[in-house]
């Protein structure tokens, strides 16, 4: 059973905010908010914001011959998005194993003033000729740990499910 997720606005905006979009009619569901199937989208989005800020753009990885996979995922649903409305997604590294990495997105509402959902992964780097896992580069093991400490310092913690790692 999902407990219920409480957040305050304020202490999700001290996250790097790693994308920002406004609500299109084509995102509207029969429900009159945005789909669900569009929350995976954005914060799809976001990852790849989150992804440059740790050395990981998409330069970066073809440099490597590199990319990352997604390899768990969960999503809760806070509080409803309306087409016209703004969201801004903040991005929260919480660790890191050799290959993989863990981390909640915080989808946020501009005009309602609410964290409306969250996005909690594990996600892995590849190396894209043998189509396995590989180590994450050095260039942005050194950037997810100090990510992750300086989130660990934050007077809050990530709301995670509890049952993915690394």
């Amino acid at each position: 059973m999902t407990h219920r997720v409480r957040l305050d606005i304020a202490d999700v905006k001290q996250l790097p905010m790693t994308h920002r979009a406004t609500i299109p009619e084509e995102y509207l569901d029969e429900m009159g908010h945005m789909n669900v199937m569009w929350y995976t989208h954005l914060f799809s989005m976001a990852m790849g914001g989150m992804f440059q800020s740790i050395g990981l753009s998409w330069d970066d990885l073809e440099a490597l011959h590199g990319g990352t996979f997604a390899l768990e995922s969960h999503i809760r649903y806070l509080s409803e998005v309306r087409v016209g409305q703004t969201v801004e997604i903040h991005s929260r590294l919480i660790g890191r194993s050799e290959k993989r990495f863990h981390a909640i997105l915080f989808m946020t509402n501009q005009d309602k003033g609410d964290v409306s959902a969250t996005f909690e992964f594990i996600g892995a780097y590849v190396d894209l000729r043998a189509r396995r896992m590989a180590a994450i580069p050095d260039q942005a093991t050194a950037l997810i740990d100090q990510l992750a400490s300086q989130n660990d310092a934050l007077t809050w913690e990530a709301p995670v499910c509890g049952v993915m790692k690394p």
